[in-house]
């Protein structure tokens, strides 16, 4: 009889945060496309639930909206318009990853880039958000 050892198995990567999952950019791309998705949904319920009151009362209405007008809702904006540009952008990576053999072999490319192309987006849309709201200030 020959002796063969048996080697050890190599140890594991630990699992980003935890989680079940492997922690890759699929997965995560997954759950910020499934929370900027809700994050969305609530913002367009309120934008209809305050346009309904366009309908009873202009004056309320105008009141309404003048409550949205301070700098806690400007930084909501900011982060509604992050997560309208990476839903948008995650959802073009989505469908070429669907429809295309060579995007579903580099998903994790596709990702970098999504969120390069969003960097560049807020990179524009941040400062001058940040000038209206200090506008709106004085």
């Amino acid at each position: 009889m020959s002796s063969q050892t048996i080697d050890a198995p190599k140890p594991r990567p630990s699992r980003l945060g935890g989680t079940l999952y492997r922690g890759r950019e699929g997965m995560w791309s997954w759950v910020l496309h499934r929370i900027t998705g809700v994050a969305i949904f609530f913002f367009l319920l309120v934008h209809v639930l305050d346009s309904v009151v366009l309908n009873i009362s202009p004056e309320a209405y105008n009141a309404v909206i003048g409550t949205y007008k301070n700098t806690l809702l400007g930084i909501g904006e900011i982060g509604l318009v992050a997560a309208i540009c990476f839903h948008a952008i995650n959802g073009l990576r989505i469908i070429a990853v669907d429809l295309s053999a060579w995007a579903a072999r580099n998903q994790r490319l596709l990702f970098w880039i999504v969120v390069i192309i969003w960097a560049i987006l807020l990179a524009g849309f941040v400062p001058t958000q940040l000038y209206h709201m200090s506008q709106e200030v004085h």
